[in-house]
């Protein structure tokens, strides 16, 4: 019975802590909608599009500089730099 409890109450708090995490990216995506805007606005070469393109997917793992980060704000924003 113990063991029945102890698997309610971890699986309750990983959906909880997924659950946060979800409003968390929508809310960062509403936030920064306008400067992914403007930044796509402004690449009339579309060198932002070629440099996501060419980006390895492994670089999102393990630590993250504070711009490179996905958690930042201005991390979509990396390439014009």
């Amino acid at each position: 019975m113990q063991t029945l409890a102890l698997q309610l109450t971890t699986t309750f708090v990983d959906d909880a802590i997924e659950l946060v995490k979800g409003f968390g990216r929508a809310i960062l995506s509403l936030a920064t909608a306008p400067i992914e805007r403007i930044a796509r606005a402004c690449d009339v070469a579309g060198v932002l599009e070629q440099r996501r393109a060419k980006r390895p997917a492994a670089q999102h793992g393990g630590r993250c500089k504070s711009r490179n980060c996905r958690w930042s704000p201005f991390g979509g924003l990396s390439e014009l730099t």
